[in-house]
């Protein structure tokens, strides 16, 4: 007899992310099929409901299906008002999808699933009061309270990125605001913190490094060596991550506060001094009750969150 599975479906500009997983959250098989941008994204969906079909065990039963997708995304609708990379504009990807699959569809965007995922099979270990934070090429963010993710009115709750973090003469951001938590705390905005000291001259061993292919590893390995521009930099980028993220703490008391992207790959040496500066700004009892941790799940995050989703709608709509 086969499975009840449901399909994790995760939209990237050059991949899609997909994989059948258990109401229990046990991965079946994950694969991943080319994102054809072609003709502003017309083909994505015929692509993935083919793919699922052929990857599928004929004995297994689809349930529904989650999706995480990049851009601007009305949640209800699961309309997509505008996904860059992909070039969908005023796209409804949820109906398409569920009239491809015949099934429920449920989408939200990549941090928030993340966040999700975290906290039914990573670091949030099942809470539900989460704080979770990637730091990538940007700054993305998911807010999970009493259990479900915070959107806010139009979608765009949780992006911790644009908290205004450097209110006079901060670098401009990719939203069109100067100064965002983005600009200094991400993997891009250390690297240009970097490269700013070492364009004043500053004497440091990352010199040698050609500036366009500097990376955060660099940056931590130079002040583990005792490097003390890089050290600046690690301690400014932390000051303003810690600062906010005690700031979105006092208000929103978590349990767990979940630290993934690329950045996190630094571990101890991210969160010790993270963990300083959280204790520094945080009300005593809101330190006290909450966890900082790593993320877990890695790139496999926003799938699980996807799935959590899918089960979701599945339960409501048998109720």
């Amino acid at each position: 007899m086969g499975n009840e599975v449901y399909t994790g479906i995760d939209i990237g500009g050059t991949s899609v992310k997909l994989a059948f997983i258990t109401e229990q959250g046990e991965i079946l098989a994950k694969w991943e099929i080319p994102t054809d941008v072609r003709h502003n994204g017309a083909n994505i969906v015929n692509d993935i409901a083919e793919s699922i079909k052929t990857n599928k065990n004929e004995s297994d039963t689809l349930m529904g299906a989650g999706v995480g997708a990049p851009g601007f995304i009305e949640m209800e609708t699961g309309f997509i008002y505008h996904a860059v990379n992909i070039g969908w504009r005023d796209y409804p990807l949820k109906d398409e999808l569920e009239k491809a699959l015949g099934v429920v569809v449920r989408i939200d965007n990549d941090a928030n699933l993340a966040a999700l995922g975290e906290k039914w099979k990573g670091a949030g270990d099942g809470t539900n009061e989460e704080l979770f934070v990637t730091l990538g090429t940007g700054v993305g963010g998911g807010i999970i309270t009493r259990g479900q993710i915070l959107h806010g009115v139009g979608g765009m709750g949780g992006e911790i990125g644009h908290i205004t973090s450097v209110k006079e003469g901060g670098s401009l951001c990719n939203c069109g605001k100067h100064g965002c938590l983005e600009t200094v705390s991400s993997a891009t905005g250390m690297v240009r913190l970097m490269n700013e000291k070492l364009k004043e001259g500053r004497d440091s061993t990352v010199d040698s490094i050609l500036s366009e292919s500097l990376t955060t590893k660099d940056i931590f390995e130079a002040a583990k060596k005792g490097d003390t521009v890089a050290k600046e930099v690690i301690t400014e980028a932390i000051d303003h991550l810690g600062y906010a993220i005690a700031n979105l703490a006092n208000t929103l008391n978590p349990a767990k506060i979940v630290i993934g992207g690329g950045v996190s790959k630094a571990g101890e040496d991210l969160l010790t001094p993270l963990r300083h500066v959280f204790k520094q700004y945080a009300l005593p009892r809101v330190a006290e009750q909450a966890e900082i941790k790593l993320a877990h799940l890695g790139n496999d995050a926003g799938i699980y969150g996807a799935v959590w989703l899918a089960i979701q709608a599945v339960e409501n709509k048998q109720k």
